[in-house]
């Protein structure tokens, strides 16, 4: 490249990494205790096992279920039902004054086999809690979500960026290369450089799931207002079911399942809610696979007849969001791609404080042999990656 098009680049670079250098740290660091969010909830004594049972143990009607569950609190609605992953012993109503989308929610974790209530765990207080917002949204909704979005995606022109320059200003040393014998700029200089381009394509990769999951709320409403919209046409004019007119749910879980043979119940969306309709329970079912149980079968069956009136296949995008999510996390591999992305996203934390680091040492002097060399770098030290851990959404808190 001439040196017109590198100082253009160099322009790019620089600017899109300060002005996100900060919210990436934040980030990062946010993310690291979100990659281990399991197993800190189980140290903290947050989260809800079933008690060992023997194998074939009969289950309870999830009519009792949630019979048990609303009981504690009859003033409010169901509004969820779900169970986790790896424990199909358990399931979690979650409870709302309205059906409408809110963060004033209840939840109450109830012995599948038993009906018996285990626990009403607290979503919105604590440590991983605090994490959590301020990861997602920065405590400010979907206005906070979309702007870190905005703040992913000027990470990704960073990263472009700093690619396009890493050729030119690092063709004179070796790969790997650390100078150690100058002045602590230039080391810190060439680790920055190191690191960045060795969590090249991890940095990338993550930071575009992250972005992805921060549109999850506006994902949604456009699935419902393209396909959504078109299945319930034959009920377009009707009024929502009235509750004492709804069939069982347990009827409604065994036909969705009769469907799709060998998936598994991820979630029930109940009427009115914003997984579903005014007239039908939606049952969303997931594979048995590695790959398939992060991929989500919606099953639209009647609330009032238990009928099926449609299992739509996912739209290219929502199958996107789902794949982005657990792949942000490291959640495909178990403890060891855990132990692998926090690695990394450390990694990414000495890149984005190097990078700091570098910005504001700037101005210092530096001895005459090194001035050359810094020169070429000065504009286009790469200050940040993107963050290794992003938004859990709307959608993964209503299923957990």
């Amino acid at each position: 490249m001439n040196s017109r098009r590198i100082k253009a680049w160099a322009w790019v670079h620089k600017w899109s990494s300060l002005v996100c250098t900060v919210f990436m740290l934040l980030l990062c660091i946010t993310g690291l205790p979100l990659i281990f969010h399991h197993e800190i909830g189980h140290l903290l004594g947050t989260e809800v096992d079933a008690p060992k049972m023997p194998a074939g143990t009969p289950r309870a009607s999830l009519d009792r279920v949630i019979e048990v569950a609303h009981a504690l609190h009859p003033e409010r609605v169901v509004q969820f039902v779900s169970q986790p992953e790896d424990d199909d012993g358990l399931w979690f109503v979650t409870l709302t004054p309205t059906p409408a989308p809110t963060e004033d929610f209840k939840s109450v974790a109830v012995d599948a086999r038993t009906a018996k209530v285990l626990a009403q765990p607290k979503f919105d207080e604590g440590f991983m809690y605090v994490m959590f917002k301020l990861h997602v949204d920065l405590f400010a909704g979907l206005p906070g979500k979309l702007f870190l979005g905005f703040m992913g995606l000027l990470l990704l022109v960073a990263i472009v960026s700093g690619v396009v320059l890493y050729s030119p200003f690092m063709r004179k040393l070796d790969f790997g290369t650390v100078r150690r014998e100058r002045r602590p700029r230039l080391k810190w200089l060439d680790l920055h450089n190191l690191l960045g381009i060795v969590t090249l394509v991890w940095a990338f990769t993550v930071g575009a799931t992250g972005m992805i999951n921060t549109w999850a709320d506006l994902i949604i409403k456009y699935w419902q207002y393209d396909q959504l919209s078109t299945l319930l046409a034959p009920y377009q004019g009707q009024p929502e079911v009235p509750k004492a007119e709804r069939g069982s749910v347990q009827r409604s879980l065994d036909v969705a399942l009769e469907r799709a043979p060998g998936n598994k119940v991820s979630f029930i969306a109940f009427p009115g809610t914003a997984f579903s309709s005014p007239h039908h329970n939606t049952v969303f079912l997931r594979g048995s696979e590695p790959f398939t149980s992060r991929l989500l079968q919606p099953v639209l069956v009647d609330a009032k007849t238990n009928a099926i009136t449609a299992s739509p296949e996912l739209p290219w995008y929502l199958t996107g969001l789902l794949v982005s999510q657990p792949l942000h996390f490291g959640d495909y591999g178990g403890m060891p791609m855990q132990i692998l992305w926090a690695l990394l996203d450390i990694a990414t934390i000495i890149v984005l404080g190097s990078g700091l680091y570098l910005w504001l040492k700037r101005g210092n002097a530096v001895p005459a042999t090194a001035r050359a060399d810094e020169a070429a770098h000065q504009a286009a030290v790469p200050l940040a990656q993107p963050t290794a851990t992003a938004t859990a959404t709307a959608t993964a808190k209503a299923g957990s």
